[in-house]
C-alpha cells in the first residue's frame, strides 16, 4: 500500500518493484531498479527515507527515522535482508544488512560493509568501509576481501533479476471476466 502523509507522497520509478502488501508511506524516495518485498514498511512520516538504485529492502523488513533527529539513507546496490531494522541512520553503497539485523540510530555503515544476520549496530556506531560486523551488540569481526564484495553484488543482482520477473508477472495478469 501506498499512502500519502502530511503532503508527502512516495515517490519511485517504474523500474521499481513494490510489493502489493508492502507499506510505503510519506516522505520516501525509491531509486531506478529497487524493490520493496512481501510486508516491508517503509515509513517516511516523521522523517525521509531515501533509497538509492538498484536496492532491496526485503520481506518485513522495517525502515524508519526518529522524529526530528535522524532520518534513513540507504545507498545504491544495498540489500536488506528479511526482517531487518533500519532506523534512523545512513547505509552507505554495496552494503548486506543481514537477515534479522537491527542497525540503530545515528549510525553509518560504510560502503562495502556486511552486518551479519541477527546483529544489533548499536546507537551512534560507526562502521568503517569494507568490514563484517557481527553480535549483540555488534563488533568488528574483520576486514572484507573482493571475494565478499563481489557476493554482496550478487545478492543485489538477484533481486534486480527478481525485479523484472516480479514486473512481468504482474503485467501479464489480467482481471477475470
Amino acid at each position: 500500500m501506498i499512502r500519502t502523509w502530511q503532503g508527502h507522497t512516495p515517490r519511485f520509478a517504474p523500474t521499481c518493484y513494490i510489493d502489493p502488501s508492502a507499506q510505503l508511506l510519506g516522505d520516501v524516495v525509491l531509486g531506478e531498479n529497487s524493490s520493496v518485498w512481501m510486508n516491508a514498511v517503509l515509513r517516511g512520516d516523521v522523517h525521509s527515507i531515501r533509497v538509492g538504485a538498484n536496492s532491496n529492502v526485503q520481506d518485513c523488513a522495517v525502515l524508519h527515522g526518529q522524529r526530528n533527529l535522524y532520518s534513513v539513507t540507504v545507498g545504491d546496490w544495498v540489500t536488506i535482508g528479511h526482517n531487518a531494522t533500519v532506523h534512523g541512520c545512513v547505509v552507505e553503497d554495496e552494503c548486506l544488512i543481514g537477515i534479522g539485523a537491527r542497525v540503530l540510530n545515528n549510525c553509518r555503515i560504510g560502503t562495502g560493509s556486511i552486518i551479519a544476520a541477527g546483529s544489533v549496530v548499536p546507537e551512534n556506531t560507526v562502521v568503517p568501509p569494507r568490514t563484517l560486523w557481527a553480535g549483540v551488540p555488534a563488533k568488528m569481526r574483520r576486514e572484507l576481501s573482493d571475494k565478499d564484495r563481489n557476493l554482496i553484488l550478487e545478492y543485489a543482482q538477484n533481486y534486480l533479476d527478481y525485479v523484472k520477473m516480479y514486473l512481468a508477472e504482474s503485467e501479464s495478469l489480467t482481471p477475470a471476466k
